[in-house]
């Protein structure tokens, strides 16, 4: 049976991420900087099969997750549909505790495809239409975060459906280097809130608000964020909204730090939760496109 976490948002103070501690700051930063990948292509792993993976398969794929939070595999299995391919790989890498959510099947992994069933259309990912920036699971309460997600693709689309991905500890850096009260205001307790939702009369879910960045337990830094203006309430602080406006435009940038890659067929994105988006597409109607997805509450073992 899979447990969520307990609430292990700790104070930043004393910590790389603690405005205040400018010694400890940029010894991690300078760490994170030094031959920081240029290229998607520094972030790809050339595997067999992401069910049994050999010991430099595994070294490499962490590696390049302990230095960016995010490896993309792309395996020689093809179009393969074992719906265990998510839950075998993330076992490897110490993610056991699944999120289930109103969108994944019945065991924890959502296949993304456009569909209506279930009325998952009325949701951005069962769609053609493109996802804007975000990081998985930001409407969830403070102890189900989500810290980790694996991607797998079974079948693309026919053109479209593009990936971009940006480390958040990147994202962190850009911003705290522009301005360290951008980071103190997203660590605002109440910087975003998720206003309640409701469908046909039946609450499901409450208002939930936090912070952006936040540092966890393990010292690791933590981000919930997304770029939709639609039910998000943010904070009334011009120094927040000066920050969110930053994010926006190094998002919408060409930055050599966002990375941009279209899964193909046994192809995979393994990550610690970074912010990501998806392209529009078009389907092809003899393979519409097919993704699972496994989210989890834990990071990437060895990561931290």
């Amino acid at each position: 049976m899979n447990h969520a976490q307990t609430d292990d948002i700790i104070a930043p103070t004393g910590t790389s991420f603690d405005i205040n501690e400018d010694s400890a700051y940029r010894i991690w930063r300078d760490a994170k900087l030094a031959d920081y990948p240029a290229h998607v292509e520094d972030l790809c792993v050339p595997i067999e099969d992401p069910r049994a993976l050999t010991e430099a398969e595994y070294g490499a794929l962490l590696g390049r997750c302990r230095k960016t939070n995010i490896a993309i595999y792309q395996s020689s299995i093809g179009r393969d549909p074992d719906k265990k391919i998510p839950s075998m790989l993330g076992e490897r890498f110490g993610l056991r505790r699944l999120d289930r959510n109103r969108g994944s099947d019945g065991d924890a992994i959502t296949s993304i495809t456009v569909t209506d069933v279930g009325g998952r259309g009325e949701f951005i990912p069962y769609t053609d239409c493109s996802l804007n920036w975000h990081t998985d699971g930001y409407y969830n309460a403070s102890d189900r975060q989500i810290r980790g997600f694996l991607l797998h693709c079974v079948s693309p689309a026919k053109s479209g459906g593009e990936n971009a991905l940006l480390d958040h500890e990147m994202a962190y850096i850009l911003l705290r280097d522009e301005n360290p009260a951008f980071i103190a205001a997203l660590m605002a307790p109440d910087a975003m809130t998720i206003p309640a939702y409701t469908a046909n009369g039946v609450l499901r879910r409450p208002e939930r608000g936090g912070p952006v960045f936040s540092v966890r337990a393990d010292g690791t830094l933590h981000m919930r964020y997304t770029m939709r203006t639609r039910n998000i309430h943010w904070k009334q602080d011009p120094i927040l909204k000066g920050a969110l406006a930053f994010l926006e435009q190094l998002l919408s940038s060409e930055s050599p730090y966002v990375f941009r890659a279209t899964l193909q067929p046994g192809w995979g994105v393994l990550n610690n939760n970074v912010i990501h988006d998806r392209s529009c597409f078009i389907d092809d109607g003899e393979n519409p496109r097919l993704l699972y997805r496994a989210r989890y509450y834990d990071r990437i073992a060895g990561t931290a």
